[in-house]
């Protein structure tokens, strides 16, 4: 059952990433299919919203170079949580993403989470999760200045665990 998921969740991410085809990443979702970006709640739900949503904002607003690394990657019987680092430049307008923000030409950098419960062999929901804090601060929209926010920082320490913790702890002493 995971081999054929994963093959699922990759040929969505395949059509959406890749050839940039709406119908073949709606092929891989059942009729009542939702998607929610959780930090701005953009997505839909039923393939009719979700085509307009894909063909209008998600496909043609996706920056040039769009990276996706992979971090983990969980299974269960009917679901699989994927953890990952994002990185692109904010060159065009991404409503699905900062909704009502221009291009700021800044580079971003955040882990994601997403989850995905399928139905059968077709995905019935993705759950997209990131700190849009982080998100702002590294497009200059909020000044990080006294606020528990990292920005590409975030995504440096899932990449390399091995980055020191604890850094917005005033006082915080580390051993040796």
């Amino acid at each position: 059952m995971r081999q054929e998921l994963e093959a699922v969740w990759a040929e969505h991410l395949r059509h959406e990433f890749t050839t940039k085809n709406t119908d073949e990443t709606l092929a891989t979702m059942v009729a009542d299919a939702r998607v929610n970006h959780i930090p701005v709640a953009t997505g839909g739900s039923g393939l009719d919203e979700l085509r307009e949503f894909y063909s209008r904002f998600f496909i043609p607003q996706m920056p040039p170079d769009m990276e996706m690394i992979s971090i983990a990657r969980t299974f269960a019987a009917d679901r699989l949580v994927d953890e990952m680092v994002l990185r692109f430049t904010h060159s065009v307008a991404m409503e699905w993403f900062l909704p009502g923000v221009p291009p700021t030409g800044k580079r971003v950098e955040l882990p994601i989470v997403v989850s995905v419960h399928f139905e059968g062999d077709k995905l019935h929901e993705e759950r997209i999760y990131w700190d849009q804090a982080s998100v702002l601060v590294q497009v200059g929209l909020l000044d990080p200045s006294g606020l528990p926010v990292l920005g590409a920082a975030a995504a440096a320490k899932v990449l390399d665990p091995r980055l020191p913790s604890n850094d917005l702890i005033a006082g915080f002493d580390r051993p040796g």
